[in-house]
């Protein structure tokens, strides 16, 4: 079937924009063909946009939702402050092509009684210093999954938990979805792109730049193992006063369980001042009993050029 979206984005200057459930199904009906979406809580930036223009390749039709979910931010956390920039974003989502933008106040009214529970996977790593956090995560995913019906949707692999427990969700209750993961874009200098990267101020950004240097170290340690891994990691970490470190772990992509051979993530946490990062690299961890050296080719620092799409 030929692409049909709703606009051109040679010509458009801004996507149609939907407030409410009728407007936003109003909208999906004016056009045919794979639909994609790309889920963001705003404050949009290049690693958005990536995600966008990979939506764009794939799918007849883009849409972008924005909405600050409040389900996933616990009681103390940055609801409020969290930024919320939408005429920045809408020109955002027309440089990139988007067709339709939905960017509701409201989700649930009154909030939803029957909800997603993550299961095991929601428990650990973020989930066990934010409780509560990817169920509220999933019941709103599921929600704009129904809502916008997609053929595919994009995440980063940034937030390598939350796409996760996404897959686990979508696999497990059938939602007939499939689930891209993009690579992290990242900062010339390593720093993984983020909304709370605003938040930093000078001398804590250039602490935050730890985070991305221990994976890096860790990555190149790959073909010595795992305990090789995570002990160059956290020397990079202790050498940096500025970051609190909540974890560093070496898991599973899949089940997010230690990871000792084969394909692996190494996952960071800390707070650098008032802000909460995480980042994360994939890697190849060598068999129990065999040649390191098979491994060391195959890890991906998270610096790499290729991870700016």
């Amino acid at each position: 079937m030929p692409r049909t979206p709703l606009a051109d984005p040679a010509t458009r200057t801004r996507p149609a924009v939907a407030g409410s459930r009728a407007e936003l199904a109003a909208l999906l009906a004016r056009a045919a063909g794979r639909r994609a979406v790309v889920m963001t809580m705003g404050a949009l930036h290049e690693g958005h946009a990536a995600l966008i223009r990979a939506a764009r390749r794939d799918a007849d039709q883009v849409v972008v939702t924005i909405f600050v979910n409040p389900l996933q931010f616990g009681p103390h956390e940055d609801l409020d402050r969290y930024p919320r920039t939408l005429d920045a974003d809408l020109d955002v989502c027309a440089r990139a092509g988007v067709d339709v933008v939905f960017a509701p106040t409201v989700i649930h009214d009154p909030a939803p009684l029957v909800t997603v529970h993550a299961g095991p996977l929601g428990d650990v790593l973020e989930g066990a210093s934010r409780p509560g956090h990817f169920d509220g995560v999933l019941t709103v995913v599921s929600t704009l999954l129904h809502l916008v019906r997609p053929d595919v949707a994009f995440f980063g692999r940034k937030d390598a938990q939350q796409l996760a427990c996404i897959r686990r969700m979508v696999a497990d209750l059938a939602f007939g979805v499939e689930i891209v993961g993009a690579p992290t874009v990242r900062e010339p200098d390593g720093l993984a792109l983020s909304s709370r990267n605003a938040y930093l101020t000078a001398p804590q950004r250039a602490a935050a730049l730890a985070l991305s240097r221990a994976l890096a170290a860790g990555a190149a340690n790959a073909g010595d193992g795992a305990d090789a891994v995570t002990a160059a990691a956290r020397a990079v970490l202790a050498a940096e006063p500025g970051v609190d470190v909540d974890y560093l772990v070496l898991a599973r992509p899949d089940d997010l369980g230690p990871a000792t051979a084969g394909p692996a993530l190494l996952l960071v946490a800390a707070r650098v001042g008032a802000t909460r990062l995480i980042d994360n690299v994939d890697l190849v961890l060598p068999p129990a009993g065999g040649d390191p050296a098979e491994a060391v080719d195959r890890t991906v620092p998270p610096a790499e050029p290729e991870a700016r799409p």
